[in-house]
């Protein structure tokens, strides 16, 4: 296959390039400059072509004579930027992009979105069909893009397949490390009972997730959460992380309302001066929204199997942490 994948300087992008070109498809990469963050794509055998998901000459080049397209790239969460910019990234370039490739010739597109549509879920677990509540601007833009992706696609007559994972963890991630540093150094407070689900998906099986989009026939035009085997509760995972970091369990549950209210006012002062608050309310919202979901849909349609488990996941991980010291 002859494949392009925007975002792969960020985690699961370079996990995605770096497997489809060990396993013998010709990758390139869209990538916003060359440097060292580019090094290990290169090295992995990964063509990088300069240029920025918001500009429609530089996606034509870029899409020219690729059979499918993962589009990763995003702006997740950042501080002082506008809606504007949130809706140029997330929402307007996916329309650009499947227009692109739709020029270009490309068979299939596979747009990134993200489960944060469906928001907090009520009756869990969620599956495709659950409603849609984005509580934030990144998640109301990622629901902007998978309609502006669907609509292009029917559109110009590219098949659009979109992809909605779970939180994502595994070596070399930087948005579960808090946890697993703040459990391995015995510094881990739970806010809240602890007992909302979560669910996580190692990356390796969402890497695959995403190629049985790519590749399967039915995966056309079709909408798939990818999401590991297994959900537990916050508590039993933290129980997990510090087994697999050989330290007790931590046992301290704080309240959540102070820190809740502390959040609003970190955002209020520090939105305006574009700084980074220290602490956002969405980081509360970590404690107390429920997020299991129902991978049948891409069990039964694609095949899509994880294998990774839970313990297995955590221990690769935390290996891979005290590896490049970052625990």
């Amino acid at each position: 296959m002859r494949v392009l994948i925007t975002g792969a300087t960020g985690f699961t992008g370079g996990h995605l390039a770096r497997t489809l070109a060990a396993a013998g498809d010709s990758v390139s990469a869209l990538v916003r400059s060359e440097g060292p963050g580019t090094a290990a794509l290169a090295r992995s055998g990964v063509a990088l072509t300069v240029g920025d998901v918001r500009d429609p000459a530089a996606l034509t080049a870029a899409t020219a004579g690729v059979d499918v397209v993962y589009h990763i790239a995003a702006i997740y969460r950042q501080a002082g930027l506008s809606s504007e910019t949130y809706r140029a990234v997330n929402a307007t370039a996916v329309q650009r992009i499947v227009e692109a490739a739709a020029r270009g010739g490309v068979k299939r597109v596979v747009h990134c979105s993200t489960v944060g549509v469906h928001g907090d879920v009520e009756h869990p677990p969620a599956n495709e069909e659950a409603p849609l509540k984005p509580g934030d601007v990144y998640q109301i833009t990622k629901l902007e893009g998978e309609h502006l992706a669907r609509e292009a696609g029917v559109r110009l007559g590219v098949d659009v397949t979109i992809v909605r994972p779970s939180g994502i963890y595994g070596p070399g991630d930087r948005r579960l490390l808090r946890l697993f540093r703040g459990v391995a150094r015995r510094r881990w407070m739970t806010l809240g009972r602890g007992e909302i689900y979560y669910h996580l998906t190692f990356i390796d099986d969402l890497v695959e997730g995403f190629r049985l989009c790519g590749v399967h026939p039915t995966a056309a035009n079709r909408t798939y959460i990818l999401a590991g085997g297994e959900v537990t509760t916050l508590n039993a995972l933290v129980t997990l992380v510090a087994e697999g970091a050989g330290v007790p369990p931590p046992t301290w549950h704080l309240p959540v309302w102070p820190f809740r209210a502390a959040g609003a006012v970190c955002e209020a002062v520090c939105g305006p001066l574009g700084m980074e608050p220290p602490l956002h309310r969405r980081r509360v919202d970590f404690f107390t929204k429920s997020r299991a979901f129902d991978i049948t849909r891409a069990r039964l349609e694609i095949g899509y199997a994880p294998r990774v488990g839970l313990r297995e996941g955590i221990r690769r991980t935390l290996d891979w942490y005290r590896e490049h010291g970052w625990i």
